[in-house]
């Protein structure tokens, strides 16, 4: 068993100062973050402004999101489950372990990329009708989505790889894999949406195109000899004892994740119940606006990870609970100035996506509800990410379930229904959830963090 640090790697998340270190791996992970944000949003941007169809192939877009974040929450499952274990693992100076835990986890995301392709060729467009597709709607959802499909296994690899380069410490090489693959989507997509009059066709292979690459990116790092932790084909196996310790993990940032997609059909079909088409589009920009807050703390948070996952696996508390200050006083800070300059300013976000007067008028009313809970947003996000640096996947999970299965979603289906709320309810269950998620994740979190910090603290005496 390899029991060598790496000096470049994990002396560095040990030793170095912590201010600057968390700049250095948070800095491009925030950056990585936006500019995924970009990868995500440019797609819708140049998608609203097709002539004459632009409001219709948006709301088709929106409608077959949920189906998107369904297949990159199966990354997180493995990815963000396995890369706090290998973190953890290479501060025990375990690195053959960590090395297990990354090969289980590649051939795992590679089945798995097969299964969700093959299973949603299958039934997609009754899906996306249940998603809120109308018979206006459907052509292009059904369109853009059964490109996309082609492209999941370099969406698994993508996404849920490059957080194994992250837990080493390698932000800047993790944040050219988002890099890298947005700006082939950025230069792709308007070039084949309209020089080419592809329309959201060229939108979905854009994606795909740009997606493929970086994952070729991220292989080739994982493989070469810059990397701590290689993939090995001795490790290329499905070994129950190291995944499932993964997969425990991960079902936390899983939920979180696919419960956004449960989000998005609940709000879609609420849009399209109580309101029309106009509403559809404007609840998937507001969803696109509300990433530009969430994806930078998440961001932030994931760049404190690798800190406080290494720390933690070599018992070294004072820097564990050091990291997590210093993280969660820059997400609230983030959270609270960036939330209020959308709910003053509101007009110029929407309209980045949209010309449309109608569209406009509904996402800048929609959204000063919608995202005031976003305000102390950074509270949860930074709490809920160190229980998931320090391996705690029971409270990772239940506070995951929280804020959008307990809370939003059976909000969303009842606000309406009071009185003539109608949308206006769809709008108002988002902070009300946002609210009382942020409460109680802090109380949990002030109630266990010692606890689980002090067998460590008391064994080292």
């Amino acid at each position: 068993m390899s029991k060598t640090p790496d000096s470049s790697g994990n002396n560095r998340l040990a030793t170095a100062p912590l201010g600057p270190l968390m700049v250095q791996l948070a800095v491009p992970t925030i950056f990585a973050q936006l500019v995924n944000l970009l990868y995500n949003m440019v797609d819708r941007i140049y998608v609203g402004r097709i002539p004459e169809t632009g409001t219709y192939a948006l709301a088709g877009l929106g409608v077959s999101f949920p189906i998107i974040l369904l297949i990159s929450a199966f990354a997180a499952l493995v990815g963000m489950g396995g890369a706090p274990q290998a973190g953890i693992a290479m501060g025990q100076q375990d690195n053959d372990k960590a090395e297990q835990i990354l090969g289980s986890s590649a051939l795992f995301l590679v089945l798995l990329s097969l299964s969700l392709c093959a299973v949603f060729y299958a039934v997609k467009r009754p899906v996306l009708m249940m998603f809120g597709a109308s018979e206006t709607t459907l052509p292009y959802a059904d369109s853009y989505l059964g490109i996309y499909l082609l492209g999941t296994i370099s969406v698994q690899i993508s996404l849920g790889l490059n957080q194994f380069i992250s837990c080493q410490g390698f932000a800047k090489t993790s944040m050219m894999t988002v890099l890298i693959g947005a700006v082939i989507n950025i230069v792709l997509d308007p070039i084949l949406i309209y020089s080419f009059h592809m329309g959201v066709r060229g939108a979905a292979l854009a994606t795909i195109i740009s997606q493929t690459v970086s994952a070729v990116w991220v292989l080739l790092f994982l493989c070469g000899k810059k990397s701590i932790l290689k993939i090995r084909r001795k490790n290329l196996r499905l070994n129950p004892r190291v995944l499932l310790p993964v997969l425990a993990l991960g079902v936390a940032p899983f939920i979180m994740q696919s419960t956004e997609c449960l989000v998005q059909l609940t709000f879609n079909t609420g849009m399209q119940k109580y309101g029309n088409d106009y509403y559809v589009g404007a609840m998937t920009i507001l969803f696109s606006v509300t990433q530009m807050l969430f994806l930078p703390i998440q961001g932030l948070a994931q760049g404190a990870t690798p800190i406080i996952s290494y720390n933690f696996g070599a018992r070294n508390t004072d820097r564990v609970r050091n990291a997590f200050k210093l993280m969660f006083l820059s997400s609230v800070c983030f959270s609270f100035c960036a939330t209020g300059v959308i709910l003053l300013f509101p007009k110029p976000f929407i309209s980045l996506f949209s010309n449309d007067p109608e569209i406009i008028r509904i996402g800048a009313y929609g959204i000063r509800i919608y995202a005031f809970g976003f305000l102390i947003f950074g509270a949860q996000c930074a709490c809920q990410q160190t229980f998931l640096a320090l391996g705690q996947a029971k409270i990772s999970m239940f506070l995951a379930l929280l804020r959008k299965v307990i809370l939003l979603i059976p909000l969303a289906i009842l606000l309406p229904r009071i009185g003539e709320l109608g949308v206006n309810g769809l709008f108002i269950a988002e902070p009300i959830s946002d609210i009382l998620a942020v409460l109680t994740t802090v109380t949990m979190f002030a109630r266990n963090f010692g606890r689980i910090l002090t067998p460590l603290e008391d064994s080292s005496l």
